[in-house]
Formats: C-alpha cells, sequence, structure tokens
C-alpha cells in the first residue's frame, strides 16, 4: 500500500471539535493496524482516556504539546513519541501557538 501525501485527506473528528483527522491505513486494510495523522488546533485536548483492546503509539510531527501517561502531563515536541499499553489511560493537548501534528498507530486497528 502506498499513499502519496497529495492523497491524504483530513477532515474534522467525529468526537473532539479542534482535531482533524487523517486515515492512513484503516482496519478493513490490515487487521493489525490502523494509522492515522491528527492535526490539534492551538488551546484543545484530546481527554484522558484508554483504550481497550488497543495500544496507542504516538510519535510527534510538529508541535508543542503536553502528553498524559502513567499519571502525569509530559512536555512534548517534535520527535518525541508516547507508547500507551492497552488499558493504561492517556491524553493529549495542544499548548503551544501552531498546530500539533501527531502521527498514530493502534494495534489492533480502531479505525
Amino acid at each position: 500500500m502506498f499513499l502519496p501525501r497529495a492523497e491524504r485527506v483530513f477532515a474534522d473528528h467525529p468526537k473532539f471539535a479542534g482535531v482533524r483527522i487523517a486515515v492512513l491505513v484503516r482496519g478493513v486494510d490490515s487487521d493489525r493496524v490502523s494509522v492515522s495523522q491528527l492535526e490539534i488546533a492551538p488551546g484543545v485536548e484530546v481527554p484522558i482516556h484508554t483504550h481497550d483492546p488497543q495500544l496507542d503509539s504516538i510519535f510527534v510531527l510538529s508541535g508543542e504539546g503536553e502528553m498524559f501517561i502513567n499519571g502525569e502531563w509530559r512536555r512534548v515536541g517534535p520527535e518525541d513519541y508516547l507508547l500507551a499499553p492497552m488499558g493504561v489511560e492517556h491524553g493529549v493537548r495542544n499548548v503551544g501557538r501552531e498546530p500539533l501534528r501527531l502521527f498514530i498507530h493502534h494495534s489492533p486497528p480502531l479505525l
């Protein structure tokens, strides 16, 4: 599977205002993983949540934010990485002035 950047389509996230999502790999494409890219507007938060039975792998592409993991918020920026195992609380918020761009992988597929 190859998805050129020009074919990546962002849409408003169905649950979170101020968040846009581009789904790159869906569960129908792979029974092992779903892959997406998120853009979170300044001042917007994706609340603390868990995924069962998925693990959530998050890589910061650009922007400044905070991620919640292991009971605390941690400052994050480009090239920082977070792994939230199945059932572990995690969240993310944009504390910068530019969009916070994330590359996200869920296994098994969430989407």
